[in-house]
Order: structure tokens, then C-alpha cells, then sequence
């Protein structure tokens, strides 16, 4: 009987061994999954760059970020910079995930898209990156601690206003933070299954001509 407990003790340590393996290799796997997400190869051969971009472009502004830049040749595009969403805004969807929704209603943040769209070998590569800034302002000097409402801006006590002095406005820096690779994956996502959907409807279409 000591035998059997000895034995079911070393089975449950045995496998609680092999629990942990597994799980260390799921997440291993999984944090290298979230890495490559905001890259993709599709095998469409049937869409142009240019049918791509068009696509690539009409995600983005989906999501109300204005283009600033598109150039076909290079299959580069680049956004104007979008302030984050506020949590009231839920129609907006460039907040992905609670941590960066957080962020943009804590601090005054703003985004920018880059994508780059090539073709080679017959596939179509997707590498997006969405880098983020957020606003830096200067204190202003007070005199008490009832006057805190008025640190940043020239606000009274009870009506926030973003309105600066001309040396807080000299002294007005946004300040780069790390990427977004939750939005660039989001991004690249919807592109692809965008893609995915143009070329399985162009099939339909060419088999039913024939």
C-alpha cells in the first residue's frame, strides 16, 4: 500500500512536470506568433498591387485614419497621425486591446501607420507598424494647491481648456513611445481577410463565366 502511494505520488509529480512543459511551450509559441502578426503572405496571385493598395487602403480609412502618403510603384502607404480614441468613441476601432485603450484616454496620444505592400514570387507581402506618440506639456508656474486645475493649461475651476502660453507652446514636444504591434496585427488582418474575399469572389465570378 506505501508502495502504491509512493508510486502515485511520482505519477502526479511526473505529470504535473509534463503540464508545465506544455504550457511553457504554448506560450513560447504564442509570444512568436504575436511578433510575426503584423506581417503576412498571402497567395493571391489573382488581385495587382494596385487592387492591394486600393484595399489597404479603404481598411484604413475605415478605421478613420486619413492617408498621407501612397505610392503604388513602392506599395508604401503612410497615414496622417490619428489621436487615440476616447472611451466614449465607441464606434472607433484603433484601440486594440484594454492596456492601449488605457493609455489613450490617460494621455493624449496620437498614431501613424506605415505599410509596406510587395510582391514577390508570385505572393504579396504585408508588413505593417504603427508608431505612437504621446503629447508633452509643459507645467505652468502656480502658487497653490488650489490652483492645481490650472498646471497645464489656462483652465478654471470648473471648466477644462486646452489653452497654452506661447512659451508652453515653444516648449510642446510629442514624445515617440513603443510601437503598436496590436493595431499593426488588427491591421494586417483585415487586409488579408479583405483579400481573401476579393480573390474567392473573383473566382466565383470567372467560373461562372465559363
Amino acid at each position: 500500500m506505501l508502495m502504491n502511494k509512493f508510486a502515485g505520488n511520482d505519477k502526479s509529480r511526473h505529470t504535473s512536470r509534463l503540464c508545465s512543459c506544455a504550457l511553457m511551450a504554448c506560450t513560447i509559441a504564442l509570444a512568436g506568433c504575436g511578433q510575426q502578426q503584423k506581417k503576412a503572405i498571402t497567395d493571391s496571385a489573382s488581385i495587382s498591387a494596385a487592387e492591394a493598395m486600393e484595399v489597404a487602403e479603404d481598411v484604413l480609412a475605415k478605421m478613420y485614419f486619413a492617408i498621407d502618403k501612397a505610392d503604388a510603384a513602392s506599395g508604401y502607404i503612410r497615414t496622417r497621425p490619428l489621436s487615440g480614441a476616447q472611451f466614449f468613441e465607441f464606434w472607433r476601432s484603433d484601440n486594440v486591446g484594454s492596456e492601449n485603450a488605457f493609455l489613450s484616454n490617460l494621455h493624449t496620444i496620437r498614431r501613424t501607420v506605415e505599410l509596406n505592400m510587395n510582391r514577390r514570387q508570385g505572393r504579396l507581402e504585408i508588413d505593417c507598424d504603427v508608431r505612437v506618440q504621446r503629447l508633452s506639456l509643459p507645467e505652468r508656474e502656480t502658487f497653490s494647491t488650489a490652483r492645481a486645475y490650472g498646471i497645464y493649461t489656462r483652465s478654471g475651476p470648473t471648466l477644462q481648456k486646452l489653452k497654452l502660453d506661447p512659451a508652453q507652446i515653444k516648449d510642446t514636444e510629442w514624445i515617440d513611445l513603443d510601437d503598436d504591434e496590436k493595431l499593426a496585427a488588427e491591421i494586417v488582418k483585415r487586409i488579408t481577410e479583405r483579400i481573401a474575399r476579393r480573390s474567392s469572389s473573383d473566382s466565383r465570378t470567372a467560373e461562372s463565366r465559363t
